[in-house]
């Protein structure tokens, strides 16, 4: 089969590789799109490598086709050869095939199609571990999520407010600004016009879900409600923030580091089970749907990551396989 590779020089190719072999409890799986995530970019460049056993090509989420099943997964999920199903990986989504985890699929949502529906495995997963495994997060409380253009923002905004939250969230221009209009967030904050503590200041926050990180966390602490939980996914604007200890031990504040591709597998398939359970009536209702941004071939991938690199996107970038 064919995979996206980096070269020595950090370039994407498609090319050969060797066809995945299923484990006792996994499926092949057809791969009809694979989903960005800005993880594919941090692994590209060297700073996030896979988990061990996973392909040493990038993608995190897709949708396909059920080709083949192992013994054990045929007797211990539901899946059946022949399903279009999303699902969750360690690793190596940018590919023809791929060998995954019988409780890593979901069947596709009747009301997606098979682009919209590779990009929920990631994100839909990433959101609602930080929303409410780390965070808490339950009706009636003001949910902070930085960066509202991103893939992952366009999923957790409306999962938040399905969920009776209050959303407040980021741009970096009023053009930004309109085009995630139709997210809902409660409040959306232009810092390129308004520092966004300023806002906060106002507006308290229990659970923030933060990928931009530097000094805006330190400066915005301070305006966590007592008990509230920050939540740091990545650090966009840089790793290293000033803050003032008092403030968090005096409020109760605790910050939590999170990221979902190093938790267990049993975690995962619990939160792909409690997706399937608890989003899907949102999605088939039509509350919460991922955002597509841009379709490309995955032949396109460097151009695909590119959006990605530029911060162009408003929600999510996807690939369709050959």
């Amino acid at each position: 089969m064919k995979a996206i590779l980096t070269d020595e020089n950090k370039r994407l190719r498609w090319t050969d590789v060797p066809d995945p072999v299923i484990k006792t409890d996994e499926v092949l799986i057809k791969i009809h799109a694979a989903a960005l995530n800005r993880a594919d970019l941090m692994q590209r460049d060297g700073n996030y490598p896979p988990p061990e056993g996973c392909p040493e090509w990038m993608g995190l989420e897709i949708s396909g086709e059920i080709i083949e099943m192992s013994d054990e997964a045929a007797k211990k999920s539901p899946r059946q050869i022949g399903e279009r199903v999303c699902a969750l990986l360690g690793g190596g989504g940018y590919a023809q095939f791929a060998a995954i985890r019988h409780d890593m699929c979901l069947p596709v949502p009747e009301s997606c199609s098979m682009t919209e529906a590779a990009a929920i495995p990631e994100a839909f997963a990433t959101s609602y571990l930080n929303l409410f495994i780390e965070g808490g997060a339950k009706a009636g409380d003001t949910v902070f999520i930085t960066a509202g253009g991103s893939g992952l923002a366009s999923v957790m905004i409306p999962m938040a407010k399905a969920f009776g939250m209050k959303a407040i969230t980021t741009v970096r221009s009023g053009k930004k600004a309109e085009a995630i209009a139709h997210l809902k967030a409660d409040i959306i904050v232009n810092t390129a016009e308004q520092p966004v503590e300023d806002v906060l200041k106002h507006q308290p926050v229990d659970v923030a879900i933060d990928c931009v990180g530097g000094k805006t966390m330190g400066r915005c602490l301070q305006f966590m409600e007592r008990g509230g939980r920050w939540i740091v996914i990545a650090a966009l604007d840089g790793e290293l923030s000033e803050i003032n200890l008092r403030t968090v031990y005096a409020k109760g504040i605790r910050i939590i580091g999170s990221t979902l591709r190093s938790r267990d597998n049993a975690l995962k398939a619990e939160i792909m089970s409690k997706i399937h359970s608890e989003v899907y009536p949102f999605i088939e209702s039509g509350r919460v749907r991922p955002t597509i941004y841009k379709v490309l071939p995955i032949t396109q991938a460097e151009e695909a990551q590119a959006i990605l690199y530029r911060n162009e996107n408003v929600g999510k970038v996807v690939m369709t396989v050959i």
